[in-house]
């Protein structure tokens, strides 16, 4: 079993030093060749591509030039610490113990536009660049086309060393669009988290993000692997709600 997730827009550039061990991503060569790319924006160019601020501008225009090759620990750091947006507040990764890192590392990857595919350790430098961005590279009008099957690829190579081939969906619809279900050889379980409110049942943003670290928090700290025990989910209220889930939508509502 493999839980996926989104990466956030918010960095921690000076994360806790948890861990000793590391990984390198597995799609650098691409990564570098969308670095390429953004350098030869401008700052204003950046500024609409991307549909920030001119403060956000600059700094991600500092960062593409900073970004080089090879990846050490005096100049990158481990994706699961850097990242610090809803979901890694519901995860809480800097006090995950290193044991827990471990199972991770097996059992969770997190979608990036930059990236493709991060394990919990891999080495990242800072970036910002939304999977739904419009950047065309090479004949390729987005990211979308730009990665193609390789992130589904990706995946299915994982899933050879797994006994349970299931994927856990806790990532957004914009980036799990850059997965291809019809070619991945896993079944799929998109899980959602809900509020009751006057009666109906409505998605939250903040509180949803949020319960999406506290599951995967919940996946590595009880060593899940069998997909049946997340129905068992009950943190900060949520609950197993099969009034409203199907057998590829799991329903968690408070």
């Amino acid at each position: 079993m493999i839980a996926i997730i989104s990466p956030s827009k918010n960095l921690n550039e000076n994360p806790n030093k948890i861990t000793n061990d590391f990984t390198i991503p597995d799609f650098l060569d691409e990564a570098n060749i969308l670095v390429e790319k953004l350098r030869k924006y401008s700052p204003k160019q950046l500024q609409k591509l991307m549909s920030i601020n001119p403060k956000l501008s600059e700094l991600n225009i500092g960062r593409y030039l900073k970004w080089n090759r090879p990846f050490t620990l005096e100049n990158a750091d481990r994706a699961i610490l850097m990242f610090s947006g809803e979901v890694f507040n519901g995860l809480q990764a800097k006090s995950l113990k290193e044991s827990d890192l471990k199972f991770a590392q097996n059992n969770m990857r997190i979608l990036s536009g930059l990236y493709g595919v991060l394990r919990p350790l891999d080495l990242m430098q800072a970036y910002r660049l939304e999977m739904g961005t419009d950047l065309s590279v090479k004949r390729r009008k987005n990211l979308y086309q730009f990665w193609g099957d390789k992130l589904t690829q990706n995946l299915n190579k994982e899933f050879e060393s797994h006994e349970e081939k299931v994927l856990v969906n806790l990532a957004s619809d914009e980036y799990f669009n850059a997965v291809n279900p019809q070619n991945l050889k896993a079944k799929i379980i998109k899980c959602q988290f809900k509020e009751e409110r006057d009666g109906k049942l409505k998605f939250i943003t903040i509180y949803g993000k949020k319960a999406r670290g506290l599951m995967l928090r919940f996946i590595i700290e009880n060593r899940i692997q069998n997909h049946e025990d997340l129905k068992a989910f009950d943190v900060e209220g949520y609950y197993f709600n099969p009034n409203y889930s199907t057998n590829d939508l799991w329903m968690f509502s408070r």
